[in-house]
Protein backbone atom coordinates (compact mmCIF):
# COMPACT_ATOMS: atom_id res chain seq x y z
CA UNK A 1 0.00 0.00 0.00
CA UNK A 2 1.17 3.09 -0.66
CA UNK A 3 2.68 5.51 1.53
CA UNK A 4 0.06 8.32 2.14
CA UNK A 5 0.62 11.26 4.36
CA UNK A 6 -1.89 12.60 6.89
CA UNK A 7 -1.75 16.19 8.10
CA UNK A 8 -3.44 19.13 9.73
CA UNK A 9 -3.59 20.64 6.19
CA UNK A 10 -5.84 17.62 5.31
CA UNK A 11 -8.45 18.00 7.95
CA UNK A 12 -11.35 20.84 6.84
CA UNK A 13 -14.03 22.56 8.41
CA UNK A 14 -16.80 23.39 6.04
CA UNK A 15 -20.16 25.83 6.95
CA UNK A 16 -23.46 24.47 6.54
CA UNK A 17 -24.41 25.25 3.20
CA UNK A 18 -20.58 23.42 2.02
CA UNK A 19 -21.46 20.15 3.60
CA UNK A 20 -25.36 20.04 2.63
CA UNK A 21 -23.68 20.75 -0.90
CA UNK A 22 -20.99 18.14 -0.39
CA UNK A 23 -23.11 15.50 0.87
CA UNK A 24 -26.48 15.79 -0.26
CA UNK A 25 -27.50 12.54 -0.15
CA UNK A 26 -26.97 12.56 3.75
CA UNK A 27 -29.79 14.99 3.74
CA UNK A 28 -32.71 14.24 1.34
CA UNK A 29 -31.59 10.28 0.92
CA UNK A 30 -30.55 9.03 -2.80
CA UNK A 31 -30.11 11.66 -5.04
CA UNK A 32 -32.31 9.98 -8.30
CA UNK A 33 -33.30 10.57 -11.28
CA UNK A 34 -36.69 11.84 -10.30
CA UNK A 35 -38.22 8.56 -11.29
CA UNK A 36 -38.86 7.06 -7.62
CA UNK A 37 -41.11 8.87 -5.24
CA UNK A 38 -37.89 8.72 -2.67
CA UNK A 39 -35.65 10.57 -5.01
CA UNK A 40 -34.20 13.46 -3.69
CA UNK A 41 -36.36 16.37 -5.61
CA UNK A 42 -39.30 14.77 -3.91
CA UNK A 43 -37.52 14.93 -0.56
CA UNK A 44 -37.10 18.51 -0.93
CA UNK A 45 -40.49 19.18 -1.51
CA UNK A 46 -41.73 17.10 1.06
CA UNK A 47 -39.48 19.22 3.70
CA UNK A 48 -41.60 22.38 2.51
CA UNK A 49 -45.07 20.35 2.56
CA UNK A 50 -44.34 19.19 6.49
CA UNK A 51 -43.88 22.33 7.83
CA UNK A 52 -47.43 23.26 6.34
CA UNK A 53 -48.76 19.75 7.81
CA UNK A 54 -47.57 20.44 10.66
CA UNK A 55 -49.15 24.18 11.10
CA UNK A 56 -52.20 22.21 9.78
CA UNK A 57 -52.05 19.25 12.75
CA UNK A 58 -51.60 22.04 15.37
CA UNK A 59 -54.89 23.53 14.06
CA UNK A 60 -53.36 26.78 12.71
CA UNK A 61 -54.35 26.47 9.00
CA UNK A 62 -57.15 25.33 6.97
CA UNK A 63 -55.14 25.25 3.51
CA UNK A 64 -51.82 24.63 1.47
CA UNK A 65 -51.64 25.52 -1.70
CA UNK A 66 -48.78 24.09 -3.98
CA UNK A 67 -47.84 24.82 -7.69
CA UNK A 68 -44.79 23.75 -9.52
CA UNK A 69 -44.11 25.39 -12.97
CA UNK A 70 -40.89 24.67 -14.70
CA UNK A 71 -38.15 24.28 -12.39
CA UNK A 72 -40.09 26.37 -9.40
CA UNK A 73 -42.40 25.31 -6.83
CA UNK A 74 -44.09 27.44 -4.79
CA UNK A 75 -45.85 26.03 -1.24
CA UNK A 76 -47.74 28.44 0.60
CA UNK A 77 -49.68 27.29 4.28
CA UNK A 78 -51.90 29.80 6.03
CA UNK A 79 -50.72 28.76 9.40
CA UNK A 80 -49.32 31.18 12.29
CA UNK A 81 -46.52 32.22 10.56
CA UNK A 82 -42.84 32.16 11.32
CA UNK A 83 -41.79 34.97 13.79
CA UNK A 84 -41.13 38.09 11.34
CA UNK A 85 -37.38 38.24 13.84
CA UNK A 86 -36.43 34.85 13.03
CA UNK A 87 -37.69 34.00 9.52
CA UNK A 88 -33.69 34.39 8.00
CA UNK A 89 -32.63 32.09 11.05
CA UNK A 90 -35.20 29.04 10.67
CA UNK A 91 -34.26 28.78 6.94
CA UNK A 92 -30.37 29.60 7.02
CA UNK A 93 -29.21 28.03 10.94
CA UNK A 94 -28.93 24.22 11.21
CA UNK A 95 -30.53 23.23 14.14
CA UNK A 96 -32.97 26.18 14.41
CA UNK A 97 -36.19 25.70 14.75
CA UNK A 98 -39.39 25.96 16.73
CA UNK A 99 -39.83 22.03 17.12
CA UNK A 100 -37.36 21.43 20.03
CA UNK A 101 -40.24 21.49 23.04
CA UNK A 102 -43.78 21.31 23.22
CA UNK A 103 -44.26 24.89 23.51
CA UNK A 104 -45.40 25.94 20.04
CA UNK A 105 -45.57 22.20 18.51
CA UNK A 106 -47.69 19.35 20.63
CA UNK A 107 -46.87 17.17 16.94
CA UNK A 108 -44.54 17.40 14.67
CA UNK A 109 -43.33 15.80 11.35
CA UNK A 110 -40.09 17.79 11.31
CA UNK A 111 -38.12 17.48 14.47
CA UNK A 112 -34.08 18.63 13.76
CA UNK A 113 -34.14 21.72 12.42
CA UNK A 114 -32.89 20.60 9.13
CA UNK A 115 -34.95 19.89 6.70
CA UNK A 116 -35.56 24.14 5.20
CA UNK A 117 -31.85 24.84 5.37
CA UNK A 118 -31.03 21.93 3.08
CA UNK A 119 -33.69 23.09 0.66
CA UNK A 120 -32.52 26.10 0.68
CA UNK A 121 -28.62 24.84 0.01
CA UNK A 122 -29.43 23.00 -2.50
CA UNK A 123 -32.19 25.53 -4.30
CA UNK A 124 -30.60 27.83 -7.05
CA UNK A 125 -33.50 30.30 -5.88
CA UNK A 126 -35.19 29.83 -2.17
CA UNK A 127 -37.87 32.32 -0.73
CA UNK A 128 -39.40 32.50 2.24
CA UNK A 129 -41.95 35.05 3.08
CA UNK A 130 -44.36 35.03 6.63
CA UNK A 131 -47.06 37.22 6.95
CA UNK A 132 -48.07 38.07 10.63
CA UNK A 133 -50.12 40.52 11.87
CA UNK A 134 -50.08 43.27 8.81
CA UNK A 135 -46.41 43.07 8.52
CA UNK A 136 -43.67 40.48 6.01
CA UNK A 137 -40.51 39.73 6.02
CA UNK A 138 -39.01 38.17 2.97
CA UNK A 139 -35.53 36.24 2.36
CA UNK A 140 -34.29 35.26 -1.25
CA UNK A 141 -31.11 32.76 -1.02
CA UNK A 142 -28.90 31.10 -4.09
CA UNK A 143 -27.43 28.02 -2.74
CA UNK A 144 -28.15 29.46 0.87
CA UNK A 145 -26.49 32.77 0.54
CA UNK A 146 -28.57 35.02 1.75
CA UNK A 147 -29.43 37.79 -1.51
CA UNK A 148 -32.10 40.15 -0.15
CA UNK A 149 -34.22 40.51 3.17
CA UNK A 150 -37.20 43.19 3.38
CA UNK A 151 -39.27 43.43 6.06
CA UNK A 152 -42.30 45.29 4.95
CA UNK A 153 -44.67 47.39 7.13
CA UNK A 154 -48.74 47.52 7.06
CA UNK A 155 -48.99 46.68 3.69
CA UNK A 156 -50.18 43.21 4.42
CA UNK A 157 -53.40 44.80 6.50
CA UNK A 158 -55.96 41.95 6.23
CA UNK A 159 -53.75 39.56 4.57
CA UNK A 160 -54.19 36.15 6.66
CA UNK A 161 -51.11 34.32 8.42
CA UNK A 162 -48.99 32.54 6.29
CA UNK A 163 -45.73 31.39 5.28
CA UNK A 164 -44.82 31.01 1.42
CA UNK A 165 -41.74 29.18 0.72
CA UNK A 166 -40.57 29.16 -3.36
CA UNK A 167 -37.72 27.15 -4.50
CA UNK A 168 -35.82 26.54 -7.61
CA UNK A 169 -33.73 23.08 -7.09
CA UNK A 170 -30.37 23.61 -8.11
CA UNK A 171 -29.20 20.66 -10.97
CA UNK A 172 -25.45 20.91 -10.04
CA UNK A 173 -26.28 19.11 -6.80
CA UNK A 174 -29.57 17.34 -7.40
CA UNK A 175 -31.57 16.00 -10.66
CA UNK A 176 -34.22 18.35 -11.03
CA UNK A 177 -36.83 16.50 -13.34
CA UNK A 178 -39.84 16.13 -11.87
CA UNK A 179 -42.03 13.77 -12.51
CA UNK A 180 -46.01 14.33 -12.14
Amino acid sequence: MADTKYTEDNIRSLDWKEHIRMRPGMYIGKLGDGSSADDGIYILLKEVIDNCIDEFVMGAGKTIEIAIKENTVHVRDYGRGIPLGKVVDVVSKMNTGGKYDTRAFKKSVGLNGVGTKAVNALSNFFKVESVRDGQSKTAEFNEGNLMHEELIDSQNAGVPKSVLSQMSPSSKNINTEMSM
